[in-house]
């Protein structure tokens, strides 16, 4: 049986996942109501985080596909999977046209030599413009130095929530048939040397309570048996043994084990306990290594200390800096994009690709029963030749055309350098080069600015030299100078003064931080201070308090509204802001009022 591996690759929210599941129905992998997107927090959010694989038989042919992530965030895990198939799919909003992420995947895919498949989703949309995007993809492969076999490209059109697709726009197609044809006809099979000595290579790693350690990859050559005996190697030729436990393939989103597997497949194995991503599993010592999986570096890092707020331990299990440890330790092994600094004993220094990356993380810990705090995010500065760099993102906003004049002041604070700008249908398109650190704290105030209706994407992109100071912060913080139970009286005076993060009954310590004051300065308040009782009946005293319904402070709100002398506290059941040093007293010895 023929193989075909191809990827699935595009934007946030362009419809990959929708398209693979329409793709499985009608294939009759799966039946109506399953999603590739099964982790709580991808159902939660509606965006894939983990890539996952799946497989299809059509016409007498084996489909595996690798459903990727669109988030820049989580760029890690496309780059992986796109070594170990023979084509992609790029999808594209057809009323979006491209955006930064799309040009981050194609511009893997061509510098890998793969030809992709233009798939343009959501032709149904009422402001879809099916010609123009794709006037605009094939300006993005020139100009991202396609060859003219890539630039040769086939488009699909498609509406991944109908499960249609068709090979021109007016096509009258009822199912996905045409765009699994284009596959048959697009995509080589996987070369498959089935004589040659056993290579595979690992893009992604899995857990099993049972199994342990799961690595998923391509058998490049050869054939690999369930109960063999390997050798992994690693890029620098360093060799160790092992032996495979348990063999799967993929039916459908289903595990089914098998005694072996041939070269082209993709594959979970078992029982390699040390195996980590980009390493060559063969079956000699003398054999060559693949080529190892190439990375793009983290951008931000932030702090992880243990959690010695006046609440600490009441919520949580896993309260230790070792318990903290052996978990950052297990994240590694499956998360390439991390990077962890364990030189410090009372903390550990974490590197991630964004705001969104470190909170993905962060959310399962709590979820797991962790209690920690996290410091704020910092862009990570590098010097070259006596230079200092900083990242760089390209930033695409769109957004209604009455709002853009607020985003586009509170971009140029943020050092950002407009590369286009453009109007068409009552929206503005604007494009930005950014310091990733103006764009840190940004994401929630733009969606205050454009009443929720603004799209905001961003790429990283590179290194370049510091834009100098960003002044970011337009608000100061509101700290309770007392331990205990927060009255409605205290809120009704204080939510005159800004925005709160806490209600009426909320349990509160001192150094907490439960608001912001809207002029910019700290203020030390009460938030448990009571109506003073009298005897006396006077006017107004007796009238029904309105409260306004508090801020929820989530993990990813946190980062975005903390400031450097703050830490973000977690818990199973809680996120609070708190100053690091908790007494006025403490914070006025550090020079902070």
């Amino acid at each position: 049986m023929e193989i075909r591996n191809i990827a699935i690759i595009a934007h946030v929210d362009h419809g990959k996942t929708t398209l693979t599941d329409a793709i499985m129905r009608q294939t009759g992998m799966t039946k109506e109501g399953t999603s590739m997107d099964s982790n709580a927090l991808e159902q939660e959010r509606g965006i894939t985080i983990y890539s996952k694989n799946t497989s299809i038989f059509y016409k007498g042919t084996k489909i595996n596909i690798v459903d990727t992530p669109g988030h820049a965030d989580f760029g890690s895990e496309v780059e992986r999977v796109l070594r170990a198939v023979d084509t992609v799919l790029l999808l594209v909003d057809a009323q979006e046209g491209p955006m930064p992420q799309t040009r981050f995947v194609l511009k893997k895919s061509l510098e890998l030599g793969l030809k992709p498949i233009v798939v343009l989703n959501k032709i149904d949309k009422p402001a879809a413009r099916p010609k123009e995007a794709h006037d605009e993809i094939f300006e993005l492969f020139f100009e991202l130095g396609a060859t003219e076999e890539q630039l040769d490209f086939t488009t699909v059109y498609a509406i991944g929530r109908q499960g249609i697709a068709k090979r021109t726009l007016d096509e009258d197609s009822k199912d996905l048939t045409p765009l699994l044809d284009v596959v048959l006809e697009q995509v080589p099979p996987a070369k498959a040397d089935v004589n040659a000595p056993l290579r595979m290579q690992p893009f992604n790693l899995g857990y099993d309570n049972f199994l342990g350690r799961l690595a998923i990859g391509r058998i490049y050559e050869g054939t690999i048996h369930a109960g063999e005996n390997v050798v992994i190697k690693t890029a620098e030729g360093a060799s160790r043994t092992g032996r495979i436990t348990k063999l799967c393939t993929y039916e459908g989103t289903v595990r089914k084990e098998v005694a072996e597997a041939v070269a082209g497949d993709i594959v979970m194995v078992a029982g390699l306990s040390d195996i980590y991503i980009g390493e060559t599993i063969c079956v000699s010592a003398d054999q060559v290594a693949l080529p190892a999986i190439k990375i793009d570096e983290p951008t931000i890092s932030l702090n992880f200390v243990v959690n010695d707020s006046p609440f600490a331990g009441q919520e949580g299990k896993f309260v230790t800096i070792r318990q903290i440890r052996e978990r950052l330790e297990r994240e590694l092994e499956m998360n390439v994009g991390l990077r962890v600094d364990f030189s410090e004993m009372d903390s550990f220094k974490v590197f991630g690709r964004g705001e969104l990356h470190v909170s993905i993380l962060l959310e399962n810990m709590r979820r797991e029963g962790f209690e920690l705090q996290v410091s704020q995010p910092q862009v990570i500065i590098k010097e070259e030749n006596g230079v200092k760099l900083e990242p760089y993102e390209e930033l695409i906003i769109d957004v209604p055309t009455e709002a853009s004049g607020v985003v586009i002041e509170k971009i140029n604070k943020r050092k950002g350098m407009m590369t286009n700008m453009k109007e068409e249908n009552g929206i503005t398109r604007l494009t930005y080069d950014i310091p990733t650190r103006g764009l840190l704290g940004y994401r929630g105030q733009f969606m205050v600015d454009t009443k929720g209706e603004g799209i905001l994407s961003s790429r990283f992109v590179d290194f370049r030299p510091y834009a100098g100071e960003i002044k970011k912060r337009e608000v100061g913080s509101m700290i309770s100078m007392a331990t205990g139970k927060v009255l409605g009286f205290s809120l009704a005076n204080l939510q005159e003064r800004g925005v709160l993060y806490v209600g009426a009954g909320t349990e509160v310590y001192e150094g907490m931080i439960i608001g912001n004051t809207s002029k910019g300065d700290e203020m030390s308040v009460n938030p448990t201070k009571g109506k003073q009782l009298t005897n006396m009946r006077a006017s107004g005293t007796d009238e029904a308090i309105s409260l306004v319904p508090p801020f929820e402070v989530t993990i990813e709100r946190g980062l975005e509204l903390m400031n450097s002398d703050e830490y973000l506290e977690i818990t199973p059941k809680s996120v609070r802001l708190r100053k690091i040093k908790l007494s006025e007293s403490a914070r006025a010895k550090m020079g902070k009022k």
